[in-house]
């Protein structure tokens, strides 16, 4: 839940099983409520999961990249990084294909319903709360 509204992704746990596990965990600890989105990039990307809102911050320690053969096409979720296996807790969402980031940063979910809300998401808006359903 945003104050842009609901975005609902599927993960890809075969994929990404480590940084699926990692987000998963992260959402149930609460890391990601009220945290704002730190970066809007029109016909690009939505990115979150920044707790200072910097777009420096993170949890503290970070993950190895899981590369995969999924493709970028809009509503991939995929982990930031700074660096190969330096993911940690920020995430984004694609607004078109992205082609260039195949194979380069971890898709480890996609977009299933709320894509109109990530096109109207700016920079600003808050994530209120995340729900894991099993």
């Amino acid at each position: 839940r945003t104050t842009a509204g609901e975005i609902e992704w599927s993960f890809y746990p075969e994929e990404a099983p480590q940084t699926v596990r990692n987000f998963v965990r992260l959402a149930e600890s609460g890391y990601f409520n009220g945290n704002y989105v730190h970066r809007v990039v029109p016909n690009f990307v939505i990115q979150d999961g920044d707790p200072t809102g910097s777009g420096s911050g993170g949890p503290g320690y970070s993950i190895r990249c899981e590369y995969n053969q999924l493709r970028y096409d809009p509503g991939m979720v995929g982990m930031a990084l700074s660096g190969k296996d330096t993911g940690g807790s920020q995430w984004f969402i694609t607004h078109s294909p992205q082609p260039h980031l195949n194979g380069r940063y971890t898709i480890f979910a996609r977009v299933t319903r709320g894509m109109d809300v990530v096109h109207r998401t700016v920079q600003g808006d808050r994530i209120l709360s995340v729900e894991i359903l099993k």
